[in-house]
């Protein structure tokens, strides 16, 4: 019986140690709107509040797999949310450091119209600043189901898709 154990932790340690999957800070997405109703009408509720929910979407999709460690960004989030993540130079790359990450997720919620939007998904590798990928997709509609649906498809399609980050033939 001593001989099986010491065989299995032999085969055990000899294994090779699976690398931890990176860890990931999701910020919240941001709203570029120049459509002439956002200048007109200015920020609207609606929309903050789909900015939100596809955030949350984005962290509840990774975080049902095993491909990212999903940090929790509450130690940073009011210095992320007082800030331009897309213009302020790598303040997202900086605050996910502070917080360990590995990997930051930042997004722009692109409003040209009311019928024509566009999302944008961006990957940085915390510890260069370097763009390792954006994601985008456009779409119609400015409703829950349209920014939602669209979110969805490129986490789906493209984060979380099984080749994602891997060199192709």
């Amino acid at each position: 019986m001593r001989a099986l154990f010491a065989v299995a932790a032999l085969l055990l340690l000899s294994m090779p140690a699976r690398a931890d999957p990176p860890k990931l800070a999701v910020f919240d997405f941001e709203l570029l709107d120049t459509s002439l109703e956002g200048e007109m009408r200015g920020p609207q509720a609606d929309e903050h509040d789909r900015l939100i929910r596809i955030s949350d979407q984005v962290r509840r999709q990774v975080a049902e797999t095993s491909k990212f460690q999903l940090l929790d960004i509450s130690p940073v989030k009011a210095a992320a949310e007082g800030s331009n993540l897309q213009a302020c130079g790598g303040c997202d790359v900086q605050y996910a450091q502070r917080i360990g990450a590995d990997l930051v997720i930042t997004g722009v919620m692109k409003k040209i119209s009311t019928l024509i939007l566009n999302l944008t998904i961006f990957v940085r590798d915390v510890h260069t600043g370097q763009l390792i990928t954006a994601m985008n997709a456009d779409f119609r509609g400015n409703t829950d189901e349209s920014w939602t649906r669209a979110t969805s498809y490129l986490v789906r399609n493209r984060l979380l898709a099984p080749n994602y980050g891997k060199p192709q033939p």
